[in-house]
């Protein structure tokens, strides 16, 4: 086969090569970073790669609405409802209430689930040492920089494209 029959896409004109094949890149990164965490973490504890995205974020974070869990993790809403549900069901989330707004409806970790993300961070761990432990510290650090610009921008993007949209 060549060109003639199947032609190189086309990169639109007005973006940077280099932009467009590194945006290419990290769509790879995203898509690929699923499997050694599906393998490596959530398959062997029995939670989803969602129920283990809310798990992280909660422990991080702290007491957080759905909404908030929907825009921290970047996926739809009945993902994280169903998360929350699966979550709930095992003890390991509960329900709190926001003193500054009533209507805003946290969750939090329980004992139990505190528990059981204490107890997945030995296999994230190792995740994170076959994934990154080929990379120096210097390079771990410019990585975490890089990535935090990054989640910067999308998040200002996905901002400025549901204003006035409900998450």
């Amino acid at each position: 086969m060549d060109a003639a029959t199947h032609p190189e896409p086309a990169v639109p004109a007005d973006s940077g090569h280099a932009q467009f094949d590194l945006l290419i890149r990290l769509l790879k990164l995203g898509s690929f970073i699923n499997g050694p965490m599906k393998d490596g973490v959530c398959d062997p504890s029995g939670v989803s790669q969602i129920e283990l995205k809310v798990l992280m974020a909660l422990a991080g974070e702290g007491d957080l609405a759905g909404h908030d869990l929907v825009e921290i993790m970047g996926v739809p809403a009945m993902n994280v409802s169903r998360a929350l549900a699966a979550l709930r069901s095992r003890g390991w989330i509960e329900d709190t209430t926001d003193p500054e707004n009533r209507r805003r409806k946290p969750v939090r970790l329980t004992i139990a689930g505190t528990d059981a993300y204490q107890a997945l961070l030995p296999s994230v761990a190792t995740v994170a040492n076959a994934v990154l432990g080929g990379l120096t510290p210097r390079q771990q650090r410019e990585f975490a920089a890089i990535s935090d610009k990054l989640i910067a921008a999308m998040t200002d993007w996905i901002r400025s494209h549901h204003e006035g949209v409900k998450l």
